[in-house]
């Protein structure tokens, strides 16, 4: 998948409406949270929606662009002002992966991440990882596919006979008990589902090319099942294509260690 979505960096922008729509929900959210982080993240950042949207709104904070595929990070570079470069105000770029990030323990106020968690086959390394990097007090905001997602694709391929290729998801109960195996504190969940349309099944398999994700969601079908599934897919009142996603939201908060690295149980004692 890495290489399908670096080679999708000049054409994702033009069809990611869900992201855009699902980070200006998280953006929302956050308007509800008391914090003033010194330094954010935005891991899996993209074209740099994400962390462009967290360095307005924290302006003293040092933001980071991490990301697994390099030619994102180089539009994230070429979005930056030549007035942030020239100042050292634009985001710092990090090319790496989730679950190795080359990044010191306990510096991040924040982390936000914006749908990428659902493409990892198991996402609780990349959750350990991120609560090292976050300092006690950082807070993680996140979004993700949830087991809904594609339901139209599900029921149609079911219909016709052709195989359950989608990419299957994790639902919200499993990813806050993996929270918690993380090391996280209280972890609040909760889901929506949004529906997009399109004109055509061609519209829709070209936003999942563009995304470079479409091997990675949909699977492989043969032309013939294609044809036949999405005959199957049921068509809204103005007979366009719906395709419905589950978002699962997260935030979780690294509390103050139980215990050190060797194992013992930290105790506070406070006087009277």
């Amino acid at each position: 998948m890495r290489s399908d979505f670096a080679a999708a960096a000049d054409s994702f922008d033009s069809a990611a409406v869900l992201a855009r729509e699902v980070g200006a929900r998280m953006a929302a959210r956050l308007d509800l949270v008391k914090i003033t982080p010194q330094r954010v993240a935005d891991i899996g950042c993209a074209t740099g929606d994400g962390i462009r949207e967290l360095h307005k709104r924290y302006t003293k904070a040092l933001p980071l662009a991490i990301d697994f595929a390099l030619p994102m990070l180089r539009v994230v570079r070429q979005r930056t002002s030549r007035l942030q470069r020239l100042t050292g105000r634009g985001p710092r770029l990090v090319n790496a992966d989730v679950r190795a990030l080359p990044l010191v323990a306990n510096t991040l106020g924040l982390v936000w991440s914006n749908l990428m968690l659902q493409w990892l086959d198991d996402p609780l390394p990349a959750l350990r990882e991120v609560h090292r990097v976050l300092e006690v007090g950082g807070l993680f905001s996140f979004a993700t596919l949830g087991p809904d997602t594609l339901k139209e694709f599900r029921n149609a391929a079911a219909i016709v006979g052709a195989g359950d290729t989608a990419r299957r998801f994790l639902d919200m109960h499993d990813l806050g008990d993996m929270l918690m195996a993380a090391g996280f504190d209280d972890p609040v969940m909760d889901m929506e589902m949004i529906t997009l349309t399109y004109a055509t099944p061609r519209a829709f398999l070209a936003d999942q090319r563009h995304l470079g994700v479409r091997d990675a969601l949909l699977g492989h079908q043969g032309w013939r099942d294609w044809r036949r599934l999405f005959d199957a897919w049921p068509r809204n009142d103005d007979l366009r294509l719906p395709v419905t996603f589950e978002i699962v939201h997260g935030h979780a908060w690294k509390a103050e260690p139980r215990q050190i690295a060797d194992g013992r149980a930290v105790m506070k004692f406070h006087p009277r």
